[in-house]
């Protein structure tokens, strides 16, 4: 794994500075690697709006995904062995964060800007970020990308074009933290969609404590995945990855 420079920013700690918890922990640095990586150590991440200073996030409590408690549904199972998608790992890490980036159904604006997203593509080319594509015949219908360090794994954003794909994408990933028994996903905001799939939170406190330990540990091995292309079929039985 590449090492980067030290970041230029340090980031105060989040208990100390936000007391009340309301999440919002600091404004300004910059979208570096460096300082992603520094920020994402120490349990912060990026949330503004286009034209905006970038804020820096916290939030009490975490929502996390334990990937050994996680069980896909039946029906989700019965969509990815019906369908023949394929789906891969680190192969589109630029078409998945820019589809991603784009207005949804339920909302106009996106805080995926460009500066996000070249953000995010320079700290997947340094080693620290990765993607999730499911493919229709030549087309990535969904996906969804996020920050590895060490045994943190930190999701992003997802998106889907066919129905359950994102889904599909989102087992994978699961199925992933499961073989490097990954303790938690951090998820960030808890809302009702990652509730349906098996998140729960932690206090803040909590959540800062277990990063500290799972920041040091090895980092997946992403290359052992990206050499290959899995059949939605195979890959719910896990038989593909686990080979």
């Amino acid at each position: 794994m590449p090492i980067l420079p030290p970041s230029e920013f340090t980031f105060p700690d989040p208990v100390e500075c936000d007391p009340e918890g309301e999440g919002l922990i600091c404004i300004g640095a910059d979208l570096s690697p460096s300082t992603l990586f520094e920020a994402y150590s120490h349990g912060l991440f990026p949330w503004f709006s286009e034209g905006d200073p970038i804020c820096w996030w916290c939030p009490e409590p975490r929502c996390i995904i334990r990937p050994q408690d996680y069980h896909p549904s039946k029906s989700l199972l019965r969509s990815m062995k019906k369908m023949d998608y394929k789906i891969t790992i680190n192969h589109a890490f630029d078409t998945v964060i820019r589809s991603c980036s784009l207005p949804r159904s339920y909302a106009n604006e996106t805080w995926i800007s460009e500066d996000i997203i070249q953000g995010y593509s320079a700290l997947f080319d340094a080693g620290y970020a990765y993607s999730i594509e499911v493919w229709e015949n030549e087309t990535v219908v969904g996906g969804l990308y996020g920050v590895n360090i060490g045994h943190g794994c930190f999701g992003e954003s997802m998106f889907s074009t066919r129905t359950d794909v994102s889904k599909m994408a989102f087992y994978t990933l699961m199925l992933i933290g499961q073989e490097n028994q990954l303790p938690w996903i951090d998820c960030q905001l808890v809302n009702d969609h990652l509730l349906s799939l098996g998140a729960s939170t932690l206090s803040r406190q909590q959540y800062l404590n277990s990063l500290q330990d799972v920041v040091k540990q090895p980092s997946i091995d992403w290359k052992k995945y990206q050499d290959s292309v899995f059949s939605s079929k195979t890959i719910a039985q896990w038989a593909s990855l686990s080979a």
